[in-house]
């Protein structure tokens, strides 16, 4: 059977990117760009060689070795310049036995098992460096470790993509005129810089669980590593409650991935979901690290929401959920993060448990936001109360504001779907 290079390459750029950019950035002194620049033509010469000679039975290990070769010319090019000695010295003394070492190359690629020596970890604590402002932190981020495209990271953060490409570019140029250490951080410096990690691979997860582009809602991959990412960090600081907190808010969302979307992809409201589908094993999990976490008595954001995670996966039915208790879930929430996101889903609470007026009152203060002008899930939900209270005209508005904003086709579906169902009632 004749193999079809190109998705084998797509389905290894997708699996293997992240860890093989961590590798080889720790291999050339944590120098980010001069790493993806090396891994990025290692892909584009196995685009041709794998079409001439065949899929290695080691496609990582393969990549690894000739991506390792690729930043050795980079290094050799740029030796004149100091900082590069040293490492391009190294990586020469020890490129000898790459032909012999696919293996090793794969684990490599692949990533050590403990959180102290993964790579990826090394990665994120050094793309969270506190030298850059949040937002590059972040975009950086998803760019090397969870493999999107600036495109899709522009979306996330609602700019343009020239502005995206321009924000990573700096960040990987500052991380390196810094002089930013690839490593996990000492102990002492260890709090400050947990805050952004945490932050980080709760937006990796975010875009998993609701992906900003493409045809599907889920990206399981990006989900999967998020979550791989936080057992991780919990092996690293077993006694951080936010740490146990964001581990059990991933593991208890995440339990419901089944029953998010139907047979045909469209995404499955909470309401309609088949509970029966649930991941009860992880649902377990998630309560049990929640638990561990409420013991440190160092309450956070990250526990409060995955108590309120934990009271869905916990209630038999939309009816049963104790949307009171959730309500004031949200409302300390809000006290200490204060964001119009926080805001959206305590109106929807509080509309469930006092009623959708009440939930009306709640939106109402957000509505001099400016930026509620490009945040659909703020419309969806007020799409929704209107419906409650029959107001269905402003209804058909709010919906029409959501479905232009959604940038998933199978959430613009959803949405169209449920803005005809209101419509029907108005006839």
């Amino acid at each position: 059977m004749e193999v079809d290079v190109t998705a084998v390459l797509a389905r290894v750029h997708r699996d293997e990117w992240a860890a093989l950019l961590a590798t080889i950035t720790g291999q050339v002194g944590g120098d980010i760009a001069l790493a993806e620049d090396a891994v990025q033509e290692a892909f584009a010469q196995a685009a041709t060689e794998w079409r001439a000679r065949g899929v290695p039975d080691r496609p990582a290990g393969w990549l690894t070795v000739t991506a390792r070769r690729r930043a050795i010319d980079l290094l050799r090019r740029d030796q004149t310049r100091s900082r590069y000695h040293e490492v391009y010295g190294r990586m020469e003394a020890t490129a000898g036995g790459d032909d012999d070492d696919e293996s090793s190359a794969t684990l490599a690629a692949n990533g050590a098992s403990s959180a102290v020596h993964d790579d990826r970890l090394r990665m994120i604590f050094t793309c969270c460096h506190p030298a850059l402002a949040i937002e590059a932190r972040l975009a950086l981020t998803l760019r090397t470790l969870g493999g999107l495209e600036v495109p899709e990271i522009a979306r996330a953060f609602l700019v343009n993509e020239a502005t995206m490409f321009q924000r990573i570019t700096r960040a990987k140029r500052k991380l390196l005129v810094a002089g930013v250490g690839y490593k996990v951080p000492s102990e002492n410096d260890l709090p400050e810089r947990l805050a952004g990690v945490l932050r980080v691979i709760y937006v990796i997860f975010t875009e998993g669980h609701s992906a900003t582009s493409g045809t599907d809602l889920i990206r399981t991959d990006l989900c999967d590593e998020a979550i791989r990412l936080a057992r991780l960090l919990t092996q690293l600081c077993p006694d951080e409650a936010e740490v146990l907190g964001l581990l059990a808010l991933l593991v208890l969302t995440d339990a419901r991935r089944p029953s998010r979307t139907s047979s045909a992809g469209p995404p499955v409201s909470l309401t309609d979901q088949d509970r029966s589908q649930w991941d009860r094993q992880a649902i377990a999990e998630g309560i049990a690290v929640l638990d561990r976490a409420l013991t440190l008595s160092a309450p956070g954001s990250y526990q409060i929401q995955a108590a309120i995670a934990a009271l869905h996966a916990e209630a038999p039915d939309i009816d049963a959920t104790d949307w009171h208790q959730i309500a004031l879930l949200y409302a300390e929430l809000e006290r200490i993060e204060p964001t119009p996101v926080v805001t959206v889903n305590r109106a929807i609470a509080v509309g469930r448990h006092a009623g959708a007026a009440r939930g009306l009152a709640v939106l109402a203060g957000l509505s001099d936001d400016d930026r509620m002008a490009g945040y659909q899930p703020y419309y969806a939900a007020r799409a929704e109360l209107l419906v409650e209270v029959g107001d269905l005209r402003g209804a058909s508005a709010a919906y029409a504001s959501a479905i232009e904003l959604a940038g998933n086709p199978s959430e613009r579906e959803a949405l169209r779907a449920r803005a005809a169902a209101a419509a029907s009632r108005a006839r």
